[in-house]
């Protein structure tokens, strides 16, 4: 008989992250805004500039204290390749420099599906909750089965089928839980399948990315992806470079109490999404804890709900 001994102290313990007080995110950008050439970037770092003087302003930190402040860039190597990170990463920096930003840190989209054997897409999904709304049986799958999530109650199928055969006499509309005067329902698309493999959506690898930034994942106990220095070479492949890197080696931490997030008008219904599903997940409570406890040493105020930590500005580029 083979019998394994373990220590207590063998078993993973919840690694706490640095921290800063604001996470900037100044950029996402689609291949098609990286083949219009540099060009392009400038527009889309100086139409942010001045919201993110305005975040930093506004960043709530303890009188007298700095703020920590990191700024990230996400580059969208999941649904499409292009180019290179050899030629693109420079380029990015240097058009952010012109326009009086820095970029501190630079994530691979695909990472937050999966990255050197850790796949943070999975550790979300294994902590959905579903808000169940009022009156529903349990006869519905579950999100995890189905991959669609919703904020409410879907219009019944069987209805539907009335309201085709009695011109709509007993159709039922769907409705959003907790709703105030009139629902904003959502149902969003996790992800989907082809070929066999499981494709995430958008909106799900827009909330990982959250996640990771609100430093409210944990692999087994650790921190998900360290950040990585920038190799003194880069890459000509996106999967060779690290998932998280650090470009600017003085920058605060990549993980902050609050996230703030400066995107086109486009990624409104995305975020959204995000919304909805991180209201229906269920961080870890000695991660959830920690940060809490920080955050009061510090004197920095700290919202109980997830999405209470996520800011957004929308600007009118499309």
């Amino acid at each position: 008989m083979d019998t394994t001994f373990r220590e207590v102290s063998a078993d993973p313990r919840t690694a706490s992250v640095p921290l800063s007080h604001l996470s900037l995110e100044i950029g996402h950008l689609y291949m098609d805004d990286f083949m219009a050439g540099p060009e392009r970037l400038r527009e889309q770092f100086a139409q942010v500039k001045p919201w993110v003087d305005a975040a930093r302003a506004a960043c709530p930190v303890p009188a007298g204290r700095r703020p920590r402040i990191s700024t990230c860039f996400l580059i969208d190597d999941y649904f499409t390749r292009f180019s290179t990170p050899a030629e693109v990463v420079p380029q990015i920096v240097a058009e952010a420099e012109a326009c009086g930003l820095t970029v501190d840190y630079l994530a691979r989209e695909s990472a937050c599906a999966e990255a050197d054997g850790r796949r943070p897409a999975r550790l979300v999904e294994a902590r959905l909750v579903e808000s169940p709304p009022p009156g529903t049986n349990g006869s519905r799958p579950p999100a995890t089965a189905t991959g669609w999530l919703s904020n409410g109650e879907r219009t019944p199928a069987d209805d539907l089928d009335e309201a085709m055969g009695a011109a709509g006499g007993g159709w039922r509309p769907p409705r959003e839980t907790e709703a105030g005067r009139h629902s904003v329902f959502l149902d969003v698309e996790l992800w989907d399948t082809r070929h066999g493999g499981r494709t995430w959506s958008c909106p799900y690898l827009a909330a990982v990315w959250q996640l990771l930034r609100l430093g409210l994942l944990r692999d087994r106990g650790q921190e998900v992806f360290p950040p990585a220095p920038r190799p003194d070479t880069l890459p000509d492949s996106w999967d060779a470079l690290p998932p998280l890197v650090r470009l600017n080696p003085a920058a605060d931490p990549f993980a902050a109490y609050r996230t703030f997030s400066v995107l086109a008008r486009r990624f409104l219904p995305i975020e959204h999404a995000v919304t909805v599903l991180l209201e229906q997940w269920a961080p870890e409570e000695p991660v959830l804890h920690a940060l809490a406890e920080r955050a009061r040493q510090e004197g920095v105020p700290l919202p109980d709900a997830l999405t209470g930590r996520i800011g957004y500005l929308f600007h009118g580029q499309p």
